[in-house]
């Protein structure tokens, strides 16, 4: 199992009104802590691309913010998680465009995740008027499949569909290195993972279930992807998780941070806007909020496997639970309201005392699946 980071640009109001500068400073922290993952062995960083939604994620351009982060790197692989390619919020040319740029400054370290918005607030002011969010799904699934035609092939056909449409053109730049970047789907329903691995994607797997719920849904998933017809050069046989982590040198300071890190909040605004999510009995409506997380909480979490946090042995057998139940990469929604530097203690000592432990492969499995194709 590979490792990866989840940057979003979180910045909650609590932390505006003791900064003056608080969505600046956040910013510019997340770009720390994908170097600090880059120095600590980490394979992958996820940077998401969210409209309107205050305080949860300020972090909209992350074109611009992975091609910062393209320069500051070295080896960690760069993920837009998402792209949004529905043509009312980015036209497709312009998203194959800036992933191929991207591809290019990173040396070939792009991972293409797309997607199809956070919910009803965030879909809904690119597309007023519409009721049924699934509306969504019919644009996407026109969309996703040219964009492997427009890297590899010299001169686009053109495309005329129900959403959008192109007449013949170079689009330009073209991918570097072989063949194109991987390509992934953000998930978070079954319904969702079966349409990916039908399609040959990858799974963003954003979700907010624990190990146990989950292995059902990858394990039909890796039964699926076995019979995918590609929309690209290459079958992308990968399931990506999430989970909160949170790691110190004792269990005791894990789960103090964990405490006084406000997770309730984040979990709060989590629902408040991703309202297409299933909601688990018990999640009030905003702006009613969860309840603080006392340590009892805390445990409670970390006994059903619903967040990862501990000291180094710990979080590795946390950790290897998500492998057993097949998941090919794990990655950390970072920063969920932690301190700066108790996040970038995290980052180090997975690095030091998990990954090796289980990420034994120096070669990225979608670099592998690139090669290959163009073999």
């Amino acid at each position: 199992m590979e490792f990866g980071i989840f940057v979003q640009g979180y910045v909650p109001a609590s932390r505006r009104r003791t900064d003056p500068e608080a969505e600046h400073h956040a910013l510019m922290e997340e770009t720390e802590y994908v170097i600090q993952a880059d120095r600590s062995g980490f394979k992958y960083a996820w940077a998401s691309e969210h409209h309107f939604l205050d305080e949860y994620s300020h972090l909209s351009a992350n074109d611009v913010f992975l091609g910062y982060l393209a320069h500051a790197t070295e080896r960690i692989h760069l993920g837009s998680g998402i792209f949004n390619p529905l043509p009312q919020v980015n036209h497709p040319v312009k998203v194959a465009e800036k992933a191929a740029m991207l591809d290019h400054l990173s040396g070939g370290r792009f991972e293409f995740g797309t997607g199809r918005g956070a919910g009803s607030h965030e879909i809904l002011g690119f597309l007023p008027g519409v009721t049924d969010m699934n509306a969504t799904k019919d644009i996407w699934e026109e969309t996703i499949a040219e964009f492997p035609r427009m890297w590899r092939e010299e001169e686009y056909p053109g495309f005329a569909g129900r959403h959008w449409s192109l007449p013949p053109r170079k689009i330009l730049p073209k991918p570097y290195g072989p063949s194109h970047p991987a390509m992934w789907y953000a998930a978070g329903s079954p319904s969702s993972y079966a349409m990916a691995a039908k399609k040959g994607l990858g799974v963003l797997g954003f979700s907010v279930q624990k190990v146990s719920d989950m292995e059902w849904v990858v394990d039909s998933y890796k039964t699926a992807v076995q019979q995918a017809e590609a929309v690209g050069a290459f079958v992308n046989d990968n399931v990506m998780v999430t989970s909160t982590a949170i790691c110190a040198e004792t269990h005791e300071q894990a789960v103090d941070i964990a405490v006084r890190g406000n997770l309730n909040y984040l979990q709060s605004l989590l629902f408040r806007y991703h309202d297409t999510f299933p909601r688990p009995e018990g999640i009030p409506r905003w702006p009613e909020l969860l309840p603080d997380y006392s340590a009892e909480i805390i445990e409670l979490l970390i006994a059903e496997e619903l967040m990862i946090c501990g000291d180094p042995d710990e979080v590795f057998r946390q950790c290897k639970r998500w492998e057993q139940a097949g998941a090919d990469q794990l990655a950390f929604g970072l920063p969920v309201g932690v301190p700066y530097e108790d996040t970038l203690r995290t980052i180090r000592l997975i690095g030091e005392h998990v990954i090796p432990k289980i990420d034994t492969d120096p070669v990225h499995r979608t670099t592998r699946y690139r090669r290959a194709a163009a073999a």
